[in-house]
């Protein structure tokens, strides 16, 4: 099967969304665009669910060893994490070359409470490397996924290919994904409050473990949890008017942590822009991306609010 792109690969961006219907269509959608890639002298990375990792390693042969290949269940486990810690490392990393990746955010097995943040990314791959020579192909599973996230796949991708022939597609418009996903956030059964102002950072931490202990996370996941709060809880009294409020509770077998304050986040890749080494600020939103299962966030001018979520 050839894949015939209205916007091929070269010095512009494009962020084409591929339909299939089984593991065939899988590999004849993406094994020519790796091939072909890796001709052109393209740096190439495959970030999908460790199955279609297998098919791609197997059906590459030694052509493998020339692309980066990540497990997207793991290190896309948080959708808040790709754009930082797996797109950008590749986008960044070989300037002066247009550079190739194959990645699938969404996947039939992902939870109803992780789309809205699955869909969100999508959105905002539009934004974060409109600039960069670059082509982003997102595989999605027609016959496994729900026919609303093919719905917003038309949305966030401008490109559709399906049975091997692309075309525009008509209903693009990733801001209205961003600002669909901008909306209040349901209200928990029951939580713990806990203000909190500078004087109460320390308390307002030990009562994150206390509750990740009882929550039955380990020392580890335990310390991540308090470190993305900790970040939070700052970002409050820098930016969110000098104090906040804490809630807990526990929900579809996670601890969830929200940090609520004054303040508006503006930049909508906040959190997910690459940092460089000697960058001494921005970094606490990042990390909290990066320790969690999870983010859902919530910002209007008249505050925000910021959940994470841990698997117990």
């Amino acid at each position: 099967m050839i894949i015939t792109e209205p916007h091929p690969a070269g010095t512009a961006f494009a962020h084409p969304a591929l339909f299939y219907r089984d593991a065939e269509e899988f590999l004849a959608g993406t094994v020519p665009f790796v091939l072909d890639g890796l001709e052109a002298g393209d740096p190439v990375a495959v970030a999908v669910p460790d199955p279609h990792l297998q098919l791609l390693r197997t059906e590459l042969g030694p052509f493998a060893e020339q692309v980066r290949l990540i497990n997207m269940s793991e290190a896309g486990r948080n959708p808040g994490r790709i754009i930082g810690e797996v797109l950008s490392p590749v986008a960044y990393g070989h300037p002066g070359s247009h550079i190739r990746i194959v990645g699938e955010p969404v996947w039939p097995g992902r939870t109803t409470l992780e789309y809205p943040a699955c869909v969100l990314h999508e959105a905002l791959i539009n934004l974060a490397f409109r600039d960069r020579s670059a082509t982003i192909l997102c595989p999605y599973d027609v016959t496994g996924l729900a026919p609303d996230v093919l719905v917003d796949a038309a949305v966030t991708h401008p490109v559709l290919i399906e049975r091997g022939r692309a075309h525009t597609s008509p209903d693009f418009a990733p801001e209205q994904i961003a600002q669909a996903c901008n909306r209040p956030l349901p209200e928990p059964t029951a939580a713990i409050r806990f203000p909190f102002g500078v004087d109460q950072l320390a308390a307002a931490r030990k009562l994150v473990a206390e509750h990740a202990a009882c929550a039955g996370l380990d020392e580890e996941r335990i310390d991540d949890v308090v470190l993305a709060v900790g970040e939070l809880a700052a970002n409050s009294l820098r930016h969110g008017g000098g104090s906040g409020l804490l809630r807990l509770w526990e929900e579809k077998g996670h601890l969830v942590c929200e940090v609520s304050d004054t303040g508006h986040i503006t930049d909508l890749l906040a959190g997910r822009r690459p940092v460089s080494a000697r960058q001494l600020s921005g970094r606490g939103l990042r990390m909290v991306h990066y320790f969690a299962d999870l983010v859902r966030t919530r910002t209007s001018p008249e505050g925000t609010t910021t959940r994470v979520y841990m698997r117990r």
